[in-house]
């Protein structure tokens, strides 16, 4: 590992190789350190920024291998597991050098977070689950189709929603970065429980999410499927369950699912967020971390 001369936790963004490969992160705000792992796989990191925490807390945006100017593998856009990211994820932890941190995982970052909190619990004070699930494959994309299409039977009048269907059936279809990037965009309105309802708020956000095609494939071209659902009930911190009512892809069943297995968990349901709380709620998403994460350093876990 070699890493700059600055201060790792200095404002501002870096630069660190960890395996020879670089990875870049980047800090906003102050207080107990909190690293954000964004989702996708592949989406850029800006969407993540949650300026309501930095008033509180050390947010540490991750740019997970593969994404953004992060490095990619050689076998990309294949290889990029939980494991993969996890290892990646534990080197920046030693890297940043606070005894122990919080972890916020969005979506698919959440998969990764909860993996890493059950297989590298040492310095981790607790975990936000956001967005997040126990499992992937198709039971979870049966719960995704089925909840896709109540959205569309909300919106069936929208000139609009032909676009967004289209944008989740060429899904299977993405092949770069361009094609990633124009799918992301095209399938967000789904992602908000009102989108066109506040689209002057939130059309530039729109506009603005970048990606990178991650193929949910291992180096051997294998799917990288999740159940965590056998180990959850031995997870050892404390973890916050945080979800949109009106999410899609990582809905409200899930959720709740998380909350069972892991033990003392706190689940907070966003009544009028989709998968982007952060935005739509973003007093009562933040106000329920900062409470969260102080009340982890109060009591030691």
């Amino acid at each position: 590992m070699t890493t700059s001369a600055t201060d790792p936790l200095a404002a501002g963004s870096h630069a660190v190789e960890l395996d020879g490969v670089a990875q870049r992160y980047h800090v906003h705000g102050s207080g107990p350190v909190c690293v954000a792992h964004s989702g996708g796989p592949g989406i850029d990191w800006e969407y993540m920024r949650m300026p309501a925490l930095e008033r509180h807390l050390t947010m540490v945006y991750l740019e997970p291998v593969g994404s953004g100017d992060a490095d990619r593998l050689p076998s990309h856009p294949h290889g990029y597991t939980r494991s993969l990211y996890s290892r990646f994820l534990g080197k920046l932890i030693v890297h940043l050098g606070a005894p122990e941190v919080h972890l916020l995982g969005h979506s698919h970052g959440g998969f990764v977070v909860q993996y890493h909190a059950l297989h590298q619990p040492g310095r981790v004070a607790g975990v936000i689950l956001y967005d997040s699930a126990p499992l992937t494959g198709p039971e979870h994309g049966a719960e995704a189709m089925r909840l896709v299409e109540q959205f569309a039977a909300r919106n069936s009048d929208r000139p609009e929603l032909p676009e967004v269907l289209a944008a989740f059936q060429a899904i299977p279809s993405i092949a770069d970065d361009g094609q990633m990037t124009s799918v992301a965009q095209g399938l967000l309105p789904a992602y908000f429980a009102d989108y066109w309802g506040r689209e002057e708020e939130f059309a530039s956000f729109r506009a603005s999410v970048r990606a990178s095609h991650i193929s949910g494939l291992d180096e051997n071209l294998v799917p990288d499927i999740i159940d965590d659902r056998a180990d959850l009930g031995s997870l050892t911190v404390p973890a916050l369950v945080v979800v949109g009512r009106h999410d899609v892809i990582c809905g409200v069943r899930w959720a709740e699912e998380l909350h069972r297995l892991i033990p003392e968990s706190e689940l907070l349901i966003l009544e009028n967020s989709g998968h982007f709380g952060h935005l739509e709620e973003p007093a009562a998403f933040a106000e329920a971390v900062k409470r969260f994460v102080t009340a982890t350093l109060r009591s030691g876990k």
